[in-house]
């Protein structure tokens, strides 16, 4: 299979399949398709993987394009303004994700959940308890609002990010939360009283935006019909 991710800041993912390949998304993920491109909708890995993948924020059901002859072409748009990742991953290589940034991957790449076991992390971090996890073999893509910015964390490196920038990163990244310190940074900073920190060793992807800061910026140019 090939790719090119195309569009800058309102990207969409081309892919380009030969006879026999395959790749998924969750249910609405694609955009257009030549003739030669059938779909196909399952369950991947049962009913046990359907509920984990709506449990990490997915589709329970995925839609598969397989090519039926010759070279054919399926587009998957990103939701956002932002941006595509592609990733390579090796057989038992594995990406931890924040809920809803998977976007596609072939076929034989697995789709899972990563439970934190950090309570504060997991209330406090603004990731939840649960989180994505896909496993290799396959190429896979990753859709962020806004820019991602990629980070090498050497051992025992910390990195603290506002709540909700974290888009993914290595198991081998612990994450965990610490509280804003000062009085006035903690009330007049503006920043939120806990803090993302992850720790490495690790790679961590960071997204510029996010959708609740997207939603919240809207709220005042938004109508409100009140009830007479």
């Amino acid at each position: 299979m090939e790719f090119t991710i195309q569009g800058g800041n309102l990207p969409v993912l081309l892919c380009t399949l030969n006879q026999g390949e395959s790749v998924f998304t969750q249910r609405g993920g694609m955009g257009w398709m030549t003739g030669n491109i059938n779909m196909q909708t399952n369950m991947q890995g049962g009913l046990l993987g359907g509920i984990k993948r709506k449990l990490a924020g997915d589709s329970v059901f995925m839609n598969f394009y397989s090519c039926t002859q010759g070279v054919g072409t399926a587009a998957f748009p990103s939701i956002f303004p932002g941006s595509i990742l592609a990733f390579e991953l090796s057989p038992d290589q594995s990406l931890i994700c924040e809920k809803k940034t998977f976007l596609c991957a072939e076929a034989n790449v697995q789709l899972g959940i990563f439970y934190r076991a950090n309570i504060g992390a997991g209330l406090f971090s603004g990731e939840g308890f649960i989180m994505q996890k896909v496993t290799g073999p396959g190429r896979v893509f990753l859709e962020l609002p806004g820019h991602g910015v990629h980070h090498v964390l050497q051992p025992g490196e910390v990195l603290k990010a506002d709540t909700g920038h974290v888009a993914a990163m290595t198991p081998t990244v612990q994450m965990n939360v610490t509280m804003v310190k000062g009085f006035s940074n903690l009330f007049f900073g503006g920043e939120g009283v806990f803090l993302t920190q992850l720790t490495g060793p690790g790679e961590v992807w960071l997204q510029s935006i996010t959708m609740k800061g997207i939603a919240h910026s809207l709220i005042p140019y938004l109508p409100f019909r009140k009830e007479g």
